[in-house]
C-alpha cells in the first residue's frame, strides 16, 4: 500500500469565515482521511493569540475547538500530523498541538520524498525584498516579545493583533507585488546551503511550482495555495506528486 502525505497551508481560518472552516470541515471529513500524514505549514488560523486562548470556553473560541476535534479524529484513525508556524499562528505550542495529537516542527524540515530530499517552510523568511516585514518578523519570534505579549490579558492581546494586522493590510497596498513574493537570491541560496532536490512552502498565495537549475542541477520550488473560494493540497505518494484544488 502507498503511503500517502497531503500538505497544506494558508487557510487562514477565522470565526468570520464560516466559508473556510466548512471547506476545512469537508477536507478532513472526506479527503484527509486518504492520507498517512498531514503537514500544515503554516497559517492554519489568521491569527493565534496564545494556547491558553483554549482555557476560554466562549463564541469567540468555538472555531479552535472546533478545528482541534477534526484534527484529533485524523490522529487517532487515519494519521500522523505535523504543524509549522506560519506569520499568523506563530505562537501555537504544544497545548495546542498536543490536545490535536499532533507535533510542531521545525523550519525547515528536511524530509525525503520521491528520491528526492525535500525542504518544507513556510517560506516568509525567503521575502528579505520586504525589508519592513523581515524587521517585524525579527520583533515577534524574538522570546522576550512573545513572553511579554502573552503576559497581557486575552482581551488586550486580541487588541494588539488586530491592530498589527490593520498595519500589516496597510503597509501591503503600498508594496509592490514582486517586493511581498520570494526573493530569486534567497531561493537559490537555500537550495545551495541545504543541498535540496525540492522546496515545498506557502505564504506567497502564488501556487506554481518553479523549475530552476542550481550548481548545474535540476530543482524544484513547489508553491501552496492559500484557501479562499476553495481548498487546496498537495499530495505525494510513492510514484507521484499532485496539486489539487477543491470546493464543496
Amino acid at each position: 500500500m502507498d503511503k500517502v502525505i497531503h500538505l497544506i497551508s494558508d487557510l487562514h481560518l477565522t470565526q468570520s469565515r464560516a466559508d473556510l472552516f466548512g471547506l476545512f470541515k469537508h477536507y478532513m471529513l472526506k479527503i484527509a482521511p486518504k492520507s498517512n500524514q498531514l503537514f500544515v505549514l503554516g497559517d492554519l488560523f489568521e491569527v493565534w493569540i496564545g494556547d491558553d486562548c483554549l482555557l476560554e470556553k466562549n463564541p469567540a473560541t468555538q472555531l479552535y475547538h472546533e478545528v482541534i476535534s477534526l484534527f484529533e479524529n485524523y490522529t487517532k484513525q487515519h494519521g500522523e500530523l505535523f504543524f509549522m508556524h506560519g506569520n499568523r499562528d506563530f505562537l501555537l505550542s504544544e497545548k495546542f498541538a498536543k490536545s490535536t495529537g499532533g507535533q510542531l516542527i521545525s523550519e525547515p524540515f528536511l524530509i525525503n520524498l520521491l528520491e528526492n530530499k525535500v525542504a518544507l517552510m513556510h517560506g516568509d523568511i525567503l521575502c528579505t525584498d520586504d525589508v519592513a516585514y523581515q524587521e517585524f518578523r525579527s520583533m515577534v519570534r524574538n522570546p522576550s516579545w512573545q513572553q511579554e505579549f502573552l503576559s497581557y490579558p486575552i482581551e488586550k492581546r486580541v487588541e494588539i493583533a488586530a491592530e498589527l494586522r490593520e498595519q500589516s493590510k496597510q503597509a501591503q497596498t503600498e508594496k509592490t507585488n514582486e517586493i511581498m513574493d520570494v526573493n530569486q537570491d534567497s531561493v537559490t541560496d537555500f537550495f545551495k546551503q541545504n543541498d535540496i532536490d525540492w522546496l515545498i512552502h506557502g505564504h506567497t498565495h502564488r501556487q506554481a511550482t518553479h523549475k530552476l537549475i542550481v550548481n548545474n542541477k535540476n530543482v524544484k520550488r513547489i508553491v501552496l495555495s492559500d484557501w479562499d473560494s476553495k481548498g487546496f493540497y498537495l499530495a505525494i505518494d510513492n510514484q507521484s506528486c499532485s496539486e489539487h484544488y477543491f470546493s464543496i
